[in-house]
């Protein structure tokens, strides 16, 4: 491959693997605009990628499947919502308890198909996953493949990101759900639905959670071994949420970043290879150190934006985490 192919290649695969990680983390500001906090977004992410795939492969349709991992990813969010909303369970103890739950139902369901015969990918999924040629924008050299020729999920990814934006900004209901993230107890004295707010937003974040799982295991081809499809993107995710100040529009940036680093591991020698004067020390790296890079990234960016919401630039939700009972107000 020449040298215009490995760096188009190289921003090409920066974005795909980012976009699972926008998905969590859009998801997961959603939840936390309505004052929960969830840690539960690894495990949200697997059941949805492990039910996607499986009734997207046996009904052959990207469709079925991408309707299930939101059903499923909400229906997990509404677990967490009845334990923390409902019934004031402690939001952290429970989001880690998720993830035990849906870590436990991605090994049970995917270990017991494939003990009676796992589905390979349908003929439906793998082309309606393909990437998407666009006449003109698609040929242009180096930025044609590498930003604009992708999967459906990246677009409806960014789609997703730029409408929850819009949605918090410049709505009504946006408005609503930011005060019952800032304070629940004035949000309900003039006539908000607390409850109701947060568990509409809690199955929708999560539900959009899922989705990212099934695309994860999709751009795995489906193959199913003993590690988890999502392989720590949910940690990230949740990390992003505060690198990205709480704004879905920032978080397209934000994971573009981790995605950068990820993309590294994959792609460093042929970098490496490609530009040997500039780049050639990319080889000498071990590969546990580029397996490592994102997480040492993740812990870097919570040091840094730590420092920056002292200073008061925080988007962070002021209720966040703290579990409201309406006869305390």
């Amino acid at each position: 491959m020449d040298k215009v192919g490995v760096i188009s290649s190289f921003i090409h695969n920066i974005i795909v693997y980012n976009i699972p990680l926008l998905y969590g983390t859009v998801g997961e500001i959603i939840v936390e605009k309505s004052g929960s906090l969830n840690l539960g977004v690894e495990g949200t992410m697997a059941v949805g990628a492990i039910f996607g795939y499986i009734c997207g492969s046996y009904a052959n349709s990207l469709g079925l499947g991408i309707v299930t991992a939101f059903v499923l990813g909400a229906l997990c969010g509404l677990l967490f919502a009845v334990l923390t909303v409902s019934l004031q369970a402690n939001q952290n103890i429970t989001g880690l308890t998720l993830t035990t739950f849906g870590l436990g139902i991605y090994f049970f369901v995917g270990n017991g198909l494939k003990a009676t015969g796992w589905p390979g990918m349908a003929e439906n999924v793998k082309n309606g996953f393909a990437d998407i040629h666009i006449p003109l924008l698609s040929d242009i050299p180096v930025v044609g493949y590498g930003l604009l020729t992708h999967n459906i999920f990246v677009y409806l990814g960014i789609l997703i990101a730029i409408a929850v934006w819009w949605y918090l900004k410049h709505t009504p209901a946006g408005l609503k759900l930011r005060a019952v993230g800032e304070n629940p107890a004035a949000a309900d004295s003039v006539g908000i639905n607390v409850k109701l707010m947060k568990y509409i937003h809690i199955c929708l974040g999560c539900g959009i959670m899922g989705i990212g799982g099934y695309y994860m295991a999709l751009n795995m081809s489906g193959s199913f071994n003993s590690s988890c499809w999502i392989n720590g993107y949910g940690w990230i995710a949740v990390a992003l949420v505060i690198f990205a100040n709480w704004s879905p529009a920032v978080a397209i940036l934000g994971t573009f970043v981790f995605g950068f680093f990820n993309t590294l591991r994959v792609s460093g020698t042929s970098l490496a290879n490609a530009f040997p004067g500039a780049l050639g020390w990319l080889a000498a790296i071990p590969t546990q150190l580029y397996q490592a890079l994102p997480f040492i990234v993740t812990a870097i960016v919570l040091i840094v934006t730590s420092i920056r919401n002292k200073r008061g630039s925080s988007g962070l939700p002021a209720a966040l985490g703290i579990n409201y009972f309406r006869e305390d107000r």
